[in-house]
């Protein structure tokens, strides 16, 4: 994984997404997860591409229950943008760089205004 990625915990969501400065970009996944692996890649270099930004992190489901049970996560992978400790936008599946891209261009743009 990228070193751009965080690794996310139901113990650190808090502090790392929901009080965090800039938007976040949370990987709801699994390592068993096809869909979930096929889109690693393109989070990875994204999160690499909005360094200082938006930040990303990766939430595995397996570890972590309470949080995606919180946000009804069902299906996976499921990408969710946090801003402002709100939910903003959802895709669930996996998602072209281009979507991932478009979502996330949405709200770097307004946070870097």
């Amino acid at each position: 994984m990228s070193e751009h990625v965080i690794e996310l915990q139901d113990s650190t969501f808090e502090q790392d997404v929901l009080q965090s400065e800039q938007p976040v970009l949370v990987d709801f996944g699994a390592e068993w997860c096809p869909p979930c692996r096929l889109i690693e890649p393109t989070v990875a270099a994204l999160a690499e591409q909005y360094a200082g930004q938006v930040r990303v992190g990766k939430m595995d489901m397996d570890s972590n229950s309470s949080v995606p049970q919180r946000y009804g996560i069902r299906g996976i992978p499921t990408l969710i943008l946090f801003k402002g400790g709100k939910e903003e936008e959802r895709l669930v599946g996996a998602a072209s760089k281009e979507t991932i891209q478009r979502l996330i261009d949405k709200h770097a743009s307004a946070a870097a205004a």
